[in-house]
């Protein structure tokens, strides 16, 4: 098959354009194509469990609403989350919000309050309020519960955030588990620490991996979606292991794999672990997170309507 060059024209869809990277079939572009394509298949599939794993800024790098219409349409059934995505969803439920084009030398944002991931800026005094709001939230739950999972505690969590675009909130009140085992690495998990100094709550992790495991074994087929890569990406692949692994999987990744880290190891490589299975569909995508997912989540939504 010969490489066909991408036209590009005026009012196109987006699906359109995913046809024209198709259509070449190489390099980015084909990447990109392929999964769209398999997106596209795993929310189709009604056999198909959706795994979606959430690392690095995603949330303060504009992404929040774009997961939370996915819990609320029914296109992801299982969150594995960094704790800074936990937090940041948070701060922006109790008030807070992200910024850009503060700009400044790190050391006199310091002074002034303001943290900076890249070009992304957060301000003291909304994390001031979101450790007020979360300390009454956990205030109330360990009124009635001595013993939670991380799971359980992020389930009453959500149910008590009133933010119709919350990523907690909905994924509570759509069934939706949430797993973050690294959420003590976290604003949430400082929190939660200080919280625990005077009062009789404990969070279990192990008693997650009794729930992850059912939910697993009950899939007939299990797909993941992997943003970013670390902690988040190892578990969500992780978790699959028993069973012989993930069905189908897209992954968008900036890292690379000479290194030997599971951020850039490409998803072939979960395939010698049984992490994903011998003939199971994947294509990994390399770029930004920000810029790649919502251009083939809007092209596989795009062609599920065309279908």
């Amino acid at each position: 098959m010969k490489v066909n060059q991408i036209k590009i024209k005026k009012d196109m869809k987006v699906s359109e354009l995913i046809e024209e990277f198709d259509g070449s079939g190489v390099l980015g572009s084909g990447r990109v194509s392929r999964a769209c394509n398999l997106l596209a298949k795993m929310i189709a599939d009604e056999d198909t469990n959706v795994f979606m794993s959430l690392g690095g800024p995603l949330v303060p790098g504009g992404l929040r609403f774009v997961i939370s219409d996915m819990i609320k349409n029914g296109h992801v059934n299982l969150i594995v989350s960094s704790g800074a995505n936990i937090t940041h969803d948070l701060l922006e439920s109790f008030g807070g919000s992200h910024y850009r084009d503060v700009g400044g030398d790190d050391e006199e944002l310091n002074s002034q309050g303001i943290g900076r991931i890249a070009d992304v800026y957060t301000s003291s005094e909304d994390f001031e309020i979101f450790e007020k709001e979360i300390t009454k939230i956990f205030e109330k739950i360990a009124s009635e519960k001595k013993v939670v999972s991380i799971q359980e505690l992020l389930y009453e969590v959500g149910l008590l955030i009133d933010d119709e675009n919350s990523i907690l909130a909905n994924a509570a009140r759509n069934n939706v588990p949430i797993f973050a085992p690294g959420l003590i690495d976290s604003m949430f998990g400082l929190q939660l620490w200080m919280f625990n100094q005077d009062h009789d709550f404990t969070v279990d992790a192990v008693k997650d991996m009794h729930y992850l495991s059912d939910i697993v074994f009950n899939s007939e087929k299990v797909g993941g979606i992997l943003l970013g890569g670390g902690l988040t990406k190892h578990y969500t692949l992780a978790s699959n292991l028993l069973k012989g692994g993930l069905d189908m999987a897209i992954q968008i990744t900036m890292d690379r794999p000479e290194t030997g880290s599971l951020s850039g190891a490409p998803l072939e490589e979960a395939k010698s672990w049984s992490k994903a299975k011998c003939g199971s569909d994947l294509a990994t995508v390399i770029g930004d997170v920000t810029v790649i997912f919502p251009l083939i989540l809007a092209g596989a939504l795009d062609k599920l309507d065309s279908d």
